[in-house]
C-alpha cells in the first residue's frame, strides 16, 4: 500500500499548486490512508476488477483533491464513495454502449457477409449458365486456359489446331461469357 500512496502522492504532486489549499497534502495523505482501501473494496464488489477498482479510487483522489474541499472526515467520507460512485456508473455505461456497438458492427458484418455469399451463389450460377451455353470448341479452349493453366501454344497442340484459332476462339469465349454474367442479372 506504501507503494500506491506514494505513486498517488507523486501523481498529485503537480496539482498541488492549483489546489485552493483547502485540503492540505498532510489531510489528503491521511484521507488516502484512511478509505483508500475501503473505497476500493467497494468499488471492486461493483465491478469484480481489482485493477479498474484501484483506477477509479485513484480518480476518485484525484478529483477531491482538484476540488480543494476543506477536510471533515464524515463529509469527506461520504463524498469519496458519491463520486467513487458516479465514476464506476460513467464507466459501466461507458462499457455497456461499447458493448453494444460491437454487437450492431458484428450484425452489420454478418449481413456484410450474407450479402456477399448470395452475391457469389448469384454470379457463379450465371457465370455457370453462360459457360453451358459456349459452343463446345470455345469452351474447351476456355477451360483449358482456365482450369488447367494451358498457354495458348500448350492447347494449340493438343487440339492440333494454330495459336491463332485459340487466340480467337478465347477471346469469343470470354465475351461470351462477360455478356452472359451481365445479361443473366
Amino acid at each position: 500500500m506504501i507503494n500506491i500512496v506514494s505513486v498517488a502522492c507523486e501523481s498529485i504532486s503537480g496539482l498541488l499548486k492549483h489546489n485552493s489549499l483547502n485540503l492540505t497534502k498532510e489531510d489528503f495523505k491521511k484521507c488516502f490512508d484512511l478509505w483508500f482501501d475501503e473505497l476500493r473494496s467497494y468499488i471492486t464488489y461493483r465491478c469484480y476488477d481489482p485493477e479498474l477498482a484501484t483506477d477509479i479510487v485513484q480518480e476518485t483522489f484525484v478529483k477531491v483533491w482538484e476540488k480543494g474541499i476543506e477536510f471533515q472526515e464524515g463529509q469527506t467520507k461520504g463524498l469519496l464513495y458519491k463520486i467513487a460512485n458516479q465514476l464506476w456508473i460513467s464507466q459501466y455505461r461507458k462499457s455497456q454502449t461499447e458493448q453494444k456497438y460491437k454487437a450492431t458492427l458484428s450484425f452489420k458484418q454478418e449481413c456484410n457477409k450474407a450479402e456477399e455469399q448470395l452475391y457469389y451463389e448469384e454470379l457463379k450460377t450465371k457465370y455457370d449458365q453462360a459457360l453451358k451455353k459456349l459452343p463446345d470448341k470455345r469452351r474447351v479452349v476456355f477451360l483449358m486456359s482456365r482450369m488447367d493453366n494451358l498457354t495458348y501454344q500448350e492447347i494449340a497442340e493438343r487440339l492440333d489446331i494454330s495459336v491463332k484459332a485459340v487466340e480467337k476462339r478465347m477471346t469469343l469465349a470470354l465475351q461470351e461469357l462477360r455478356k452472359g454474367v451481365k445479361d443473366e442479372g
